[in-house]
């Protein structure tokens, strides 16, 4: 992945209440919720009810952060039916993982 492409992740996951929400979408996709729709993905429908309930947002901003989310390539939303389904990317989680451990493991955490 390049980095005009991490640029646009780190950007989108920069918002708190986008990263609570990506949160949310890797700890239900990855809790192995398939019984919610196909291959642990969960209902784009579901995941706003929940974001809602949990960030006290209105569906508007909950749907204007899914779309961002999906600029930046962490999650898809594809129609199935009549539903949406949401699905983390996980080439994007690996390219964050993969970003992160090119980092120098001589970065202090204190200043100089």
């Amino acid at each position: 992945m390049n980095d005009e492409s991490l640029a646009k992740i780190f950007k989108a996951l920069s918002n708190e209440q986008r990263l609570r929400i990506f949160r949310m979408l890797c700890e239900w996709q990855g809790a192995g919720d398939a019984e919610r729709l196909e291959e642990g993905c969960c209902g784009v429908a579901k995941g706003f009810t929940r974001a809602c309930c949990s960030l006290d947002l209105s569906r508007s901003t909950i749907s204007h952060h899914f779309k961002e989310l999906q600029a930046a390539g962490l999650i898809s939303l594809k129609r199935s039916g009549q539903s949406s389904v949401c699905a983390v990317n996980p080439e994007a989680i690996e390219a964050i993982r993969h970003f992160l451990k090119q980092l120098p493991d001589t970065v202090s955490a204190e200043p100089n």
